[in-house]
């Protein structure tokens, strides 16, 4: 009999085709199935030739192609496919074999799918994998979550794939129970979507405020990427605005229509927000300014009908004023981007302990320091925070961020209301703007919100006067008035 794989891999896309290749490079013996064989012969034709990767014709084949516990990873479409597929492999697996889901799914369909396995005696996990095509080549980041008895068994493959950070740790670690790797990850893609805004408005201020073209802001961008904003995603940024056009010399990027896809990860995560009441604001934002680029019709109609102020490119700066608008932007992208990570490590403490999933955040930061898209300078920083404080309820209360905002501040406002007064959306840098002085404000208005759900509503309200958790109600008018049962009663959601 032929020597045993050691794990099998469905879903010959990018991603499945890049992972079986980074498996077997560090010697693990690959069963690869698609449903189109046509794909795996040429893959096995091509990129894995003379590689300890094998086909499987069936389901039932590659099943008896594995050691036990059998280890199968799943890298289809997020859905009704991986659903579909468990239907066929269930019944082909035994005891304590491990079905892993690799794809973008949904935490709750994971959650479902950890209780399906186990009553057939089966161990499910979630893994969120994030580096996109070269990561999982190259090395990505890992989140596993799910039935933990299956770590021991996963885990030399998956940390010998996984990406290593600059102090030569791996970045993939056990997350937590059914769902947790999956939101994990899930955030990850919230706090991803909010980067990737920011940086394209910091991009715009500098190109339409500044005055500044393509080539100039990648080596304003190169240069920012040596410091505190180091990043992935300022990196590919720098790279994209220096590519030209094949022929006539252009920059690509003004080629390229201003219509953001995206695939509902981000808005799972300003869903999940929603539902936790975690104010993730500069999340949700990067997805509604998505939604809004989708618009294009309906934008360039309303760029000949709407009233408003236009940045001026008639008396461009001179080089002082590029000089103080170029640090500015580095101010507001600074201040922002910790706001978008704030904003995710919140999310991720509030479903931790909603959830029972007990996600060590110093772990999640230090596993997204390497192959992940997010992957920045800041969270060094971040997982020594949590290390030493893991119940902190958001990151910037800790004294070690306390300087860092505090050096944006001016900058960011100046930035925020220039791009305002000239007609320039940012909503991203401008929600973060304001989530932190909400989030910094000893007083908010929502005393009289609150008055006004006691006025139509009779919802009641608390005093800062009087100890918290007692409610009191206010004869507003005669009218209509009727004094309410408990502090719960409520027509406003009704």
């Amino acid at each position: 009999m032929d020597e045993k794989a050691d794990i099998g891999l469905i879903g010959l896309a990018v991603m499945g085709e890049n992972l079986a290749l980074n498996m077997a490079d560090k010697g693990w013996r690959v069963a690869v199935h698609n449903r189109s064989l046509d794909k795996v012969d040429a893959f096995l034709r091509d990129r894995a030739h003379n590689k300890p990767i094998i086909k499987a014709r069936s389901l039932s084949e590659m099943v008896l192609q594995l050691a036990k516990p059998r280890k199968i990873l799943l890298m289809v479409k997020a859905g009704a496919a991986v659903d579909d597929l468990l239907d066929r492999l269930i019944p082909l697996l035994g005891p304590e074999d491990i079905v892993i889901d690799g794809g973008n799914s949904h935490f709750s369909d994971s959650a479902r799918r950890s209780l399906r396995l186990a009553e057939k005696g089966l161990l499910f996990v979630g893994a969120g994998i994030s580096g996109g095509e070269e990561g999982a080549l190259l090395g990505p980041s890992i989140m596993p979550g799910g039935h933990e008895e299956a770590w021991p068994e996963i885990e030399p493959v998956f940390s010998s794939i996984a990406a290593r950070a600059a102090d030569g740790s791996v970045c993939c670690a056990w997350l937590g129970s059914s769902g947790a790797g999956h939101f994990i990850k899930m955030v990850h893609n919230g706090i991803e979507y909010a980067d990737m805004q920011l940086i394209a408005e910091a991009f715009d201020i500098l190109r339409r405020l500044g005055g500044l073209d393509p080539e100039a802001i990648s080596r304003i961008f190169s240069h920012w990427n040596q410091g505190d904003l180091s990043s992935y995603l300022l990196q590919i940024t720098a790279d994209i605005l220096a590519k030209k056009e094949e022929g006539d010399g252009g920059m690509l990027v003004d080629s390229i229509l201003d219509v953001a896809g995206e695939k509902g990860t981000g808005r799972w995560t300003a869903i999940a927000a929603l539902d936790l009441g975690v104010p993730a604001g500069t999340i949700a934002e990067a997805v509604f300014a998505r939604a809004i680029s989708a618009r294009k019709a309906q934008r360039v109609k309303s760029h000949t009908l709407l009233p408003g102020p236009q940045p001026d490119t008639t008396n461009p700066p001179d080089k002082a004023q590029q000089d103080a608008l170029v640090q500015d932007a580095f101010d507001a992208l600074h201040g922002a981007k910790l706001v978008a990570l704030a904003q995710g490590f919140a999310l991720l403490q509030d479903a931790n302990r909603q959830y029972g999933w007990d996600i060590d955040q110093a772990k999640v930061a230090s596993i997204w320091r390497g192959g992940c898209i997010i992957r920045t300078a800041f969270l060094d920083r971040i997982a020594s925070v949590f290390a030493e404080r893991p119940e902190l309820d958001n990151v910037l209360i800790d004294p070690a961020f306390h300087a860092p905002m505090a050096a944006s501040q001016t900058g960011w406002r100046r930035t925020v209301a220039k791009a305002m007064q000239s007609g320039l959306p940012v909503p991203g840098l401008a929600s973060a703007l304001s989530w932190y002085d909400a989030y910094r404000s000893r007083c908010l208005p929502a005393n009289l919100i609150q008055a006004q759900r006691d006025y139509f509503g009779a919802h009641r309200y608390e005093r800062n006067d009087r100890p918290r958790g007692e409610f009191f109600h206010t004869r507003w008018t005669e009218i209509g008035h009727r004094d309410p049962p408990n502090p719960s009663d409520s027509e406003e959601d009704r």
